[in-house]
């Protein structure tokens, strides 16, 4: 995330509202939490932090916050699952709590799959800091927020009264793995890989052998072409 500037945050310190902050990194949630939680400048008070799903239901009925930034992928069923189990503080008549997608991933399924959970927006861990806040406000008040390119994706999925089809071989990957499979199809090195989604390099090469596995492909050009050809680079 880019750093903001005391003058780009000037103006929301009037207005306040309650975050709880739903990651899996610790890194990125003390990143954030830097970069959002001056309240006195932002107007942003985190009142809250969950690194898997049951800690963010646990804590997000603690507190009840008014918008919950909340990562795609997450141990325990994703933010999906975290939505299902909020759902009835989300449909609340009063104080209702909004949900705004925070994730290193654009992928069309992860963009829809939360959207059709109850969220009310999705950005990507590119955003500034002064245009996530920004956001966080706009879902306070009860707009939809959406990363420029990602509002494309809600308008065709919702525009179209079909389906969409099942696609069994990307149905055995895990969450994780697909994050791995559309960054390595997109020409990232392992390290570059880490770094995007704050895992080791280990880590990486971990998952790239069980994409392959399950995919039974062989190398990396195989699975280039694989996610290619449906669309997911």
């Amino acid at each position: 995330m880019t750093t903001t500037t005391e003058q780009a945050a000037g103006g929301t310190a009037e207005r306040r509202v309650r975050v709880v902050l739903v990651d899996d990194h610790r890194m990125f949630r003390t990143g954030v939490q830097a970069e959002i939680g001056r309240t006195e400048e932002t107007g942003v008070e985190v009142v809250g932090e969950a690194a898997d799903v049951d800690q963010a239901v646990t804590v997000i009925h603690a507190t009840r916050p008014e918008v919950v930034l909340l990562d795609v992928h997450l141990p325990g069923g994703g933010g999906v699952e975290v939505l299902r189990r909020c759902a009835p503080l989300a449909a609340a008549a009063e104080n209702p709590v909004r949900f705004l997608a925070l994730s290193v991933s654009d992928a069309a399924e992860d963009v829809i799959g939360v959207i059709r959970g109850g969220a009310r927006g999705y950005v990507t861990k590119t955003i500034t800091g002064a245009d996530l806040i920004d956001s966080i406000f706009r879902v306070q008040e009860g707009d939809a927020v959406f990363s420029p390119r990602l509002a494309g994706f809600v308008l065709d999925a919702f525009a179209s009264t079909d389906a969409p089809p099942v696609d069994e071989d990307l149905d055995r990957l895990t969450q994780r793995e697909r994050e791995v499979l559309r960054l390595i199809a997109r020409g990232y090195a392992y390290k570059e890989i880490a770094k995007q989604l704050f895992i080791s390099v280990k880590t990486v090469e971990s998952h790239v052998s069980a994409v392959l596995r399950k995919l039974q492909l062989s190398n990396r050009h195989e699975l280039t072409r694989w996610a290619t050809a449906r669309r997911l680079v």
